[in-house]
């Protein structure tokens, strides 16, 4: 199988591997030559695959990844970083990529709230009979 694991600044990682263990929100799973295709979102993890005898890492900020004709492995993701040391992945690189996360999902509930007070204030100007929705 071919491994590859980009990011939208760099190709990470492109090189043949023997197996994958991943991660998606129903857990961890694993990938051997012939698997069948599919497509998955995966969570803030730790990728591990094995190339010729050697196990490699690397921490991803979540991501797809596609599975095409058990020949080929892709992986996209916003960050990733590759580690030999898998408790420094989990405790530095994860925990980082996880706060991050968070982090984009309060600053994405602020703004749809103040998008959703900006549109009831719009509307409630346009209810017929309003002195204010008589000037549009």
């Amino acid at each position: 199988m071919r491994l590859h694991i980009v990011t939208p600044l760099s190709v990470v990682v492109d090189q043949d591997i023997d197996s994958l263990r991943a991660e998606d929100a129903t857990g961890a799973f694993g990938i051997l030559p012939g698997h069948t295709p599919f497509v998955t979102a995966l969570v803030v993890s730790t990728v591990s695959w094995r190339a010729a005898g050697t196990e490699y890492f690397c921490a991803l900020r979540g991501g797809m990844m596609t599975v095409r004709s058990g020949a080929r492995v892709d992986i996209a993701t916003r960050e990733a970083v590759m580690g030999q040391d898998l408790d420094t992945l989990d405790r530095d690189v994860l925990s980082r990529f996880q706060s991050d996360a968070d982090a984009e999902r309060q600053e994405h509930v602020e703004t749809m709230r103040l998008q959703f007070n900006a549109i009831r204030h719009m509307v409630s100007r346009l209810k017929p009979g309003s002195k204010s929705g008589e000037n549009w």
